[in-house]
Formats: C-alpha cells, sequence, structure tokens
C-alpha cells in the first residue's frame, strides 16, 4: 500500500513540476502544447488510416481489378492511374496539414523568446539593471519556449519522415497488386 502512496504522491508531483514548466514559459507553451496534441493527434490517425481503412479500400479495389480480365487496354491504364491519384490523395493528403504545424512549432518558440525578452525589457526600464531576478524570470521566459519549439519541431519532423515512407509503401504495394502480368 505504501508504494502505491508513493507512486500517486510522485505523480502528483510530476503534475506540478509540468504545470510550473509550463507556466513559466508563458502563454506560448500552452499554445505549443495544444499544436503537439494537436500534431499527435493527425499523426495516430494517419497510422490508423493507413493500417486499418486504407487496406479496405486497396482490397475492394483489387478485387474490382481482377475482374477487368487479363486484357491491358488504355482503359484500364486510365482506371489504373486514377486508382493510384485517388490513393496517393487519400495517403499524402491530410499530411500537408501535419508539415504545416511542424513548421509553425520554431515559429511560435521564437514568439515566446520574444514575449520573454518583452518581459526582460520591462523590468529593465521599470528598476534598471538592478534585479536580476526579475530579468531572469523573462530569459527563462524566453529560452522555455524557444526549446519546446525546436523539441516538437524535430520529432515532427522524424515522425513526418516515417509516416510519409510508410504511405509511400503503401502506395508503391498497390500499385504492384494493380499490374496485369
Amino acid at each position: 500500500m505504501t508504494d502505491l502512496h508513493g507512486f500517486w504522491l510522485s505523480l502528483v508531483d510530476s503534475g506540478h513540476a509540468l504545470l510550473d514548466f509550463m507556466t513559466a514559459g508563458g502563454v506560448v507553451m500552452w499554445a505549443l502544447a495544444g499544436l503537439c496534441v494537436l500534431y499527435w493527434t493527425l499523426v495516430f490517425e494517419r497510422v490508423w488510416f493507413i493500417r486499418r481503412v486504407f487496406p479496405r479500400w486497396v482490397e475492394a479495389r483489387r478485387q474490382a481489378w481482377a475482374q477487368l480480365g487479363d486484357e491491358t487496354g488504355s482503359w484500364q491504364r486510365a482506371v489504373r492511374a486514377a486508382w493510384l491519384a485517388q490513393a496517393q490523395q487519400q495517403l499524402a493528403g491530410p499530411l500537408r496539414l501535419s508539415k504545416t504545424l511542424v513548421a509553425m512549432c520554431p515559429l511560435l518558440g521564437l514568439l515566446g523568446t520574444v514575449s520573454g525578452m518583452i518581459a526582460v525589457f520591462d523590468v529593465l526600464a521599470l528598476s534598471g539593471t538592478g534585479n536580476p531576478r526579475g530579468m531572469a524570470a523573462g530569459v527563462w521566459q524566453a529560452t522555455l519556449p524557444t526549446m519546446a519549439g525546436m523539441v516538437l519541431a524535430i520529432t515532427g519532423l522524424f515522425s513526418l519522415a516515417r509516416l510519409e515512407r510508410i504511405a509511400r509503401l503503401a502506395l508503391d504495394r498497390l500499385a504492384d497488386q494493380l499490374r496485369h502480368d
């Protein structure tokens, strides 16, 4: 029972530390957190789509392709090209929004830098250089969103590259399945 109690206390302490971290970074940190949640929701949706929904769509096209017969006419090539274009749009189209969100992360981090430096300048204007604590808080507020924005952008770039590769492989498999031998 003591281990469970200790676990809950450490969890609460971690929650307080996270809240303190977010508050220290200012309002931009909350915007970055929202952006992060939105981005990873989109990533998990794409993974779900590629693993669960897209294979059913591919199977329906593969069965329809098998019913077309062994002839290779221009209309069969046009059907194949249309299906591949649809698949490309379904797989890669929604990734554009994810790319935009990744690009926004460092920009929001820079906005946090500017707002933190404004806080430093406010302290300097009000009390001169005699208040190092006030200046340190502003520098801290400027540094945290920059760091968070860069971390989110880097992880976003890696996950996007992986998603694009998975989508490309799924499209290549479909192209292989829609060939007449």
